[in-house]
């Protein structure tokens, strides 16, 4: 996986890069970004009372590994052919993590365009899935990997004690608009939002809603300073992702003057240049929700 970092996609372009692998039968994708290598299986050092996706963990180069059993977090069947097994080795929310998956058959460059947000009758709020990618004929699910690791340790998610020690807050009349496409995090900020005293939060489901709601107002002649002092992002987002959106907000005069902040389970050493090179003026890796409340009061109040 060396050679993808000579390969990343130029920022702001709506595209990226996807390594399509295989539970069974099942084809699922994580995106490149959060894939730091992809090796065979090598035997796991079992850990008790661990939490049953949890297959054991690993020591590579020094450092000491989780492994996730996929299967078991998808509710799908064990291996069937396990000389075809790969371990696909993610670092994404300040943490590395390993995925047992049963193959891994290549990698796809798309556009979010072509990543439908997936339905709430089959999805719901506890989904797994960030979107449906069609291709070639087949669907692809590509998942929330950020939920899989949540639901097995929960401290790892957005917390609001971080927030409620940073003391007690006033309560803002400032408006912020959030783009984030995972019904469980935007019902998380809402509430950490709301704790830290920002109760006027516009929601949308991804950065072509937020861009569009954002294009409206302005359209009628009014500055944009009086109905929004700041626009918070996720990355990825079905239609249009949270570099894409920086850009085009960047990109409008209208628009350029505004704060936007990309807060992101891809905030790393390694890729915050693409945030950089896009005009994002803060970047805030999750969860950490305490840092995000803090860059907020430095921009808007």
């Amino acid at each position: 996986m060396e050679k993808k970092r000579e390969i990343l996609l130029e920022s702001g372009t709506n595209e990226l890069e996807i390594v399509e692998f295989f539970i069974g039968a099942n084809p699922f994708a994580i995106n490149v970004m959060k894939v730091r290598e992809i090796l065979n299986p090598v035997p796991t050092t079992k850990v008790p009372h661990a939490h049953p996706h949890v297959e054991g963990i690993i020591e590579l180069r020094g450092e000491v590994l989780p492994v996730v059993d996929m299967a078991k977090a998808l509710g799908l069947p064990p291996s069937e052919t396990p000389a075809q097994d790969k371990f696909i080795v993610a670092e994404f929310n300040q943490q590395k993590v390993v995925f047992h998956v049963h193959n891994v058959t290549r990698i796809h460059r798309i556009s979010w365009k072509q990543i439908e947000k997936p339905s709430q009758m089959y999805q719901g709020i506890d989904g797994q899935i960030i979107g449906v990618i069609k291709l070639d004929g087949k669907m692809i699910l590509l998942l929330d990997f950020e939920k899989i690791i949540v639901d097995i340790n929960p401290q790892t998610g957005i917390n609001v004690e971080q927030v409620k020690k940073l003391g007690k807050r006033e309560r803002s009349n400032k408006k912020i608009v959030v783009a984030e496409d995972s019904p469980l995090l935007r019902k998380l900020l809402h509430d950490t939002l709301a704790e830290a005293g920002y109760v006027f939060v516009e929601f949308f489901e991804n950065g072509e809603e937020a861009l569009r709601y954002l294009q409206t107002i302005v359209k009628e002649g009014t500055p944009i300073e009086q109905e929004v002092q700041l626009v918070i992002t996720d990355i990825e987002m079905p239609q249009m992702d949270g570099h894409h959106l920086t850009k085009r907000i960047r990109e409008d005069e209208r628009l350029k003057k505004l704060p936007v902040v990309i807060f992101s389970s891809l905030i790393t050493d390694d890729l915050r240049h693409k945030g950089e090179k896009v005009g994002a003026t803060a970047q805030v890796s999750k969860p950490e929700i305490g840092e995000l409340v803090k860059v907020i009061d430095q921009y808007v109040l």
